[in-house]
């Protein structure tokens, strides 16, 4: 298959799929009297306006730099934590349910802990974005260590790994496609956190996309621009990073058709 048509089936359905959002979009703004709901062709014209001011290129660089810290800091805190649990059997059995209630806990419900911490700023919305997606990473990594087949690992010991050696070259490559699989998870907690933390902390001059939408409630087609934004950026990280790494790891291990 040439990469022309591997590109038309997966760009496709999904191009498909927005042409007939966009359709039934129109129509909704079209009928619609008792709700203001512009037209797709209005909010093309307020994200034009609102790229050419820069309102929105600098609400969307300061949310992306906002999610690229806090999901660094998930990644290295909760691979910590996944890694640490899955080596001991009683730890991972006593802090693991902890864990898993964590993640089960709504982000803004985190927000008023973070505001009394650190006050209306920044690091509020940061940290509930950290909050709420590192116990995504940490299960993820516990759960892709446990599922390495003990067959791999005895095979591992019969050639004369152990230790340290053991993890590097048997271990950590064949849980690889479970921890990876695990940051698509923990992105998408990352980024609705962050936008709900960014919609109800105003951090000064900081403003993010969160921030544009609690501040443009008033207009409907700038609010509408931010909207498309916010799932575009969305889908552009989940398909271009975390979907083509998934992709990658799966492929050189054979994992795909």
């Amino acid at each position: 298959m040439s990469r022309a048509r591997r590109v038309a089936d997966e760009l496709g359905p999904p191009l498909l799929g927005v042409a007939g959002l966009l359709v039934v979009w129109a129509l909704v703004a079209a009928v619609s009297s008792s709700i203001t709901i512009p037209s797709p062709l209005d909010a093309w014209r307020a994200l034009r306006h609102g790229i050419a001011d820069g309102t929105i290129g600098d609400a969307s660089s300061r949310t992306l730099f906002r999610l690229a810290f806090s999901f660094a800091v998930s990644i290295v805190l909760g691979t910590a934590i996944g890694f640490g649990l899955s080596l001991h059997e009683l730890t991972r059995r006593s802090i693991r349910p902890l864990i898993v209630a964590l993640q089960i806990v709504p982000p803004i419900a985190v927000l008023p802990i973070a505001i009394g911490w650190f006050g209306f700023t920044e690091r509020a919305v940061v940290f509930v974005a950290i909050v709420g997606s590192f116990p995504s990473i940490a299960l993820a990594t516990i759960a892709a260590f446990r599922q390495v087949p003990p067959i791999l690992i005895r095979a591992g010991r019969t050639l004369g790994a152990e230790g340290w050696e053991l993890y590097r070259s048997v271990v950590f490559p064949a849980a690889l496609p479970g921890y990876v699989a695990g940051f698509q998870q923990a992105w998408g907690f990352a980024w609705k956190a962050l936008l709900a933390g960014e919609l109800i902390v105003s951090a000064g001059h900081s403003v993010g996309l969160g921030q544009l939408l609690a501040r443009e409630q008033d207009r409907p087609s700038i609010l509408f621009a931010a909207l498309a934004v916010i799932v575009l950026v969305g889908v552009a990280v989940d398909y271009v990073v975390f979907g083509q790494l998934d992709r990658r790891v799966r492929s050189k291990r054979g994992m795909l058709a």
